[in-house]
């Protein structure tokens, strides 16, 4: 799958990563947005109303919705459709390499779904690379 970004999408990318690898070198832990509970914006699928709201930590591009959450050691990324409808795994991976051009694919573990499918890997791999450029 090829994916398409915008240039809002672009700087929008650049922005999490930069508050991610702050907080990172900080300690600070990456929790998910507060859940506003309004109806509108509520899902059938519980993960799929997770970072609908605007925060630090989450973005899109092209038709997919990604979120960052901070678990102990390791980094969560949930990736799913902004239409919430099933896609492929590859589709997500697709959305990986792009947020994480410098990840090697080999260091994140993924835990496939039908509407989200989530990524982890290690908070430390992210301040050894050069994710800004």
């Amino acid at each position: 799958m090829s994916l398409n970004h915008s240039l809002p999408e672009a700087d929008q990318r650049l922005a999490v990563l930069q508050q991610l690898l702050k907080d990172i070198e900080a300690g600070t832990r990456i929790l998910l947005p507060e859940f506003s509970g309004d109806e509108k914006n509520r899902s059938e699928f519980a993960l799929l109303s997770v970072g609908i709201e605007p925060n630090p930590y989450g973005g899109t591009v092209g038709a997919f919705r990604y979120q960052f959450e901070g678990e102990d050691d390791l980094l969560h990324l949930m990736i799913c459709r902004q239409d919430e409808e099933p896609f492929p795994a590859a589709d997500a991976q697709a959305v990986v390499l792009w947020l994480l051009t410098r990840v090697e694919p080999g260091l994140v573990w993924i835990k496939p779904g039908e509407r989200s499918h989530h990524f982890y890997l290690g908070h430390d791999h992210l301040l050894e690379l050069d994710l800004l450029s």
